[in-house]
């Protein structure tokens, strides 16, 4: 069978046998497209591949920049989809058992400090539709903890505006009651009002909130385009992610306990959630360094930590 065949047949696997949520369906079969791609340029088919193959195509992605995360991603979709071609009887083994899932480095998030994320803020020009769903569009990931796709695809009746609330539907499937801050509230009361009226196309109308310029949903590479845009006007380093970790630090430093954060963000192990106390962790150890009398001294102090809610503009 050709190999786009067995994709399909794959991905029908996925959702119908896995029942897995469309998210991780596209990155399986995002995963075996670089396979596919691989071994077409090594001249060799896909379902004829054996492990010392998957071996040379790992190296090659880990070679390319792959960091062990995504390495252990890749692993992990190579070996579902040779456990798929087993259970059709497209071939008898499993050639992507013998590889080894990278271990999972844990490395700190990036998290944004307060006067980036107004930096951020102020940065965004509001003469235009698209400055205005920008902002509201941003204060709404920050204020929520939202992730891209999150934020990509939240549609109208997600936002209850009235009750200052909206409804996430994240990893899992699983749903969330997440409040909207003030500011947030506010920048997405200007927004439905004011600009996404010129951004919606009558002939296609969208449900989700925010729109391109096509008047279609915005895309997750979209965002990321914006976001980087405007980072690169005030010169900060940072990912679109990284105000879902500002989201998150900031509550923690501010006094929220672990268990409200882990359910704003949609964790479905604390585990998971207390990563953001290691940061605090190294904060608070750095402030004492500074301060405590029997601490190495600093060359240059750093104040201790203190959260202050923003202010409104």
């Amino acid at each position: 069978m050709k190999a786009e065949g067995l994709l399909r047949e794959y991905e029908d696997y996925l959702i119908t046998v896995r029942q897995l949520s469309a998210a991780a369906v596209q990155t399986y079969r995002r995963e075996i497209g670089f396979l596919l791609k691989w071994a077409r340029q090594a001249g060799v088919e896909i379902d004829r591949l054996k492990s010392v193959d998957l071996v040379a195509y790992v190296l090659h992605r880990q070679v390319n920049g792959l960091d062990h995360r995504s390495l252990a991603k890749a692993v992990s979709s190579l070996r579902s989809f040779y456990s798929f071609l087993q259970e059709e009887e497209h071939r008898q083994d499993n050639p992507a058992l013998l590889l080894e899932i990278p271990r999972h480095q844990v490395s700190l998030p990036e998290v944004m400090s307060m006067e980036e994320v107004e930096a951020f803020f102020s940065a965004i020009p509001l003469d235009s539709s698209y400055g205005l769903r920008d902002r509201s569009l941003f204060e709404m990931i920050y204020s929520c903890g939202l992730r891209i796709s999150e934020a990509s695809e939240l549609t109208m009746g997600q936002v209850h505006l009235q009750e200052g609330l909206v409804k996430i539907l994240g990893k899992g499937d699983r749903e969330r009651i997440v409040p909207i801050g003030d500011q947030a509230l506010y920048w997405l009361g200007r927004y439905l009002r004011d600009a996404r009226p010129s951004l919606r196309k009558s002939q296609r109308p969208s449900d989700r909130v925010f729109l391109s310029m096509r008047g279609w949903g915005i895309s997750r590479k979209g965002i990321w385009k914006r976001f980087k845009e405007i980072c690169a006007t005030v010169g900060i380093e940072a990912k679109v992610h990284s105000l879902r970790h500002s989201f998150a630090t900031h509550l923690l430093q501010g006094g929220a306990d672990l268990r409200s954060v882990q359910e704003l963000l949609g964790h479905a192990d604390i585990s998971t959630t207390q990563i953001y106390t290691h940061v605090e962790s190294d904060q608070l150890r750095k402030a004492h360094a500074a301060f405590h009398p029997r601490a190495a001294q600093s060359e240059s102090p750093i104040a201790p930590i203190e959260y202050q809610g923003r202010k409104a503009k």
